[in-house]
């Protein structure tokens, strides 16, 4: 595959430019000059950028065509044959981003296109650096049914969704008065967008999308400049597990807002940070005086919910998690409340 180099060739011919007088206008030796125009070398990004100068070709025309070709020597070095670089690409499901339309293809039929396109979405240099990235930027609990590449693809969707969510400044009272009004949100009936405003008023930027099939996930948080932001799947079908997962993320913004200045928080680093983030989610659902009143009021249970804001699906799922009834039980699924 050419690089700029025969273009430019081309152009030189076209316009009766000598090599000599043209090397000698970007700066660069007769003999670099022959190896730029016979594909001997790569191009250096100050050199593109003398070129276009000169010749008022756009830079990114330029460096498109030289990154190609340097894409295409990457995969010819790196695997024999064309279905060994597509294997390659499924690793990173790039068909299954494609569909769900994460991801847009500019030529389908081109292994070297597709991989630009990849490398792109994933914004790294290479694919050797991303998993030395994660180690450093990733914090969670490791365990073989983690998919890293599909949590970071997810991330990555996520990433693009917030970038159109307008946030206000972020400090930690903001916390205090999200939490009142989520409150009274949480009664009202499931909306995905009311809950992102929500989120956006009080500075924190909030994703609620499909994760990769078979990803098992229920959320992350990080710090995106100075704005926390969550990211939540959809993997959680009913009102209670899904306000417990949000309640756990938002105690991460509380106790480890600059931790998440250079991680990302996923589900878990060590025991005791989830076993806290667990007790606040619990607390925030149900406070631990009201539990204490429901417990010693068992008949009024339902009174006491109504009372205190507490949507009924919060009461029966916390019954079932602490053993007091079965998940299996008819209290528990009559009172579950779906929101997908």
């Amino acid at each position: 595959m050419n690089g700029f180099g025969s273009m430019l060739k081309d152009y030189l011919d076209y316009y009766k430019i000598s090599q000599t007088d043209f090397a000698d206008r970007i700066d660069v030796s007769s003999k670099h000059m022959n190896e730029i125009l016979n594909e001997n070398t790569n191009i250096s990004e100050s050199v593109m950028l003398a070129i276009s100068l000169i010749t008022d070709i756009d830079i990114n025309l330029i460096f498109y065509v030289e990154n190609k070709k340097r894409i295409y020597e990457y995969l010819n070095k790196k695997y024999k044959t064309e279905k060994e670089i597509k294997e390659f690409l499924n690793s990173y499901y790039i068909n299954e981003m494609h569909k769900k339309e994460w991801i847009t293809l500019k030529d389908k039929t081109s292994v070297v296109q597709n991989t630009i396109d990849l490398l792109d979405y994933l914004s790294v240099k290479n694919f050797e650096v991303l998993d030395s990235y994660l180690s450093k930027r990733v914090l969670y609990k490791k365990s073989d049914s983690a998919n890293m590449k599909k949590i970071y693809l997810w991330i990555k969707h996520c990433d693009k969704i917030i970038e159109k969510q307008e946030v206000e400044n972020y400090n930690s009272s903001n916390l205090v008065k999200l939490l009142e009004e989520l409150k009274i949100e949480r009664n009202n009936s499931f909306n995905k967008e009311n809950l992102i405003k929500l989120f956006n008023k009080y500075g924190i930027y909030l994703s609620i999308e499909d994760a990769l099939e078979g990803t098992k996930l229920r959320g992350c948080m990080m710090v995106k400049g100075t704005n926390p932001a969550i990211y939540m799947t959809k993997h959680l079908k009913d009102k209670a597990s899904f306000y417990y997962a949000l309640y756990h993320e938002l105690s991460h913004i509380k106790t480890d807002y600059n931790k998440a200045k250079n991680k990302i928080i996923i589900d878990e680093e060590i025991d005791k940070l989830e076993n806290r983030a667990d007790e606040f989610a619990l607390n925030q659902m149900i406070d631990n005086k009201v539990w204490e009143e429901i417990l010693n009021n068992y008949n009024e249970r339902e009174e006491i919910c109504k009372k205190n804001f507490i949507p009924l699906s919060f009461l029966y799922s916390k019954l079932a998690y602490l053993g007091y009834i079965k998940y299996s039980s008819e209290e528990y699924n009559n009172h579950k409340e779906k929101i997908y």
